[in-house]
């Protein structure tokens, strides 16, 4: 199962594609929250459609969060039907220990968008900041303001999930191959 091929090069949007819209959803993947954003691309312009997070409770098993985390993210997918995918890869600065769980919840994230066909580019956090603000070590504030003027809101997005699934979401409609490929 490959990437659709256009204009004989894998990855890159046909004419017919880039003149219509398209719809991006970006992914911030985590355990206890994880945030998506949904967006428009039209000629060059971007437009918000939606953002939220997925939240799952410390009380509960993990298998349970990973259902739950699955169950909504394919209700957010069937709602916004996207057209391609944008996931963050997993950063663990200095918190290693919950590395296997966040790995979880990305790869039920990643099997929701393979099971929909959907394309999907990988970002690192770092790829993810400065795609939308130009400084790859951009703090939480930066990114929200910045995602704020790109899509026109009147505030900055919360949760800071949705807003870093907003940035990724940005970064796969600016991205003109969606290989499969991690942008780093």
């Amino acid at each position: 199962m490959g990437l659709r091929r256009n204009s004989g090069k894998p990855g890159l949007l046909s004419a017919a594609e880039q003149r219509v819209s398209l719809r991006f959803i970006g992914v911030d993947p985590g355990l206890a929250s994880t945030g998506w954003g949904i967006i428009e691309s039209s000629r060059g312009k971007l437009k918000y459609i939606a953002h939220g997070s997925i939240e799952t409770g410390k009380e509960e098993k993990r298998g349970e969060r990973l259902l739950h985390i699955y169950k909504a993210f394919m209700k957010v997918l069937k709602t916004y039907q996207p057209a391609r995918a944008a996931v963050e890869n997993l950063y663990f600065g200095k918190n290693t220990s919950s590395a296997m769980a966040v790995a979880e919840a990305r790869g039920v994230l990643l099997l929701a968008l393979a099971g929909q066909g959907l394309p999907v580019l990988e970002l690192t956090p770092n790829a993810s900041k400065q795609g939308v603000t130009g400084v790859a070590k951009a703090d939480k504030n930066q990114i929200k303001e910045m995602v704020r003027f790109l899509l026109g809101l009147p505030e900055n997005p919360e949760p800071d999930h949705a807003a870093d699934a907003l940035a990724a979401a940005i970064c796969a409609a600016n991205h003109s191959t969606l290989s499969g490929q991690e942008v780093s």
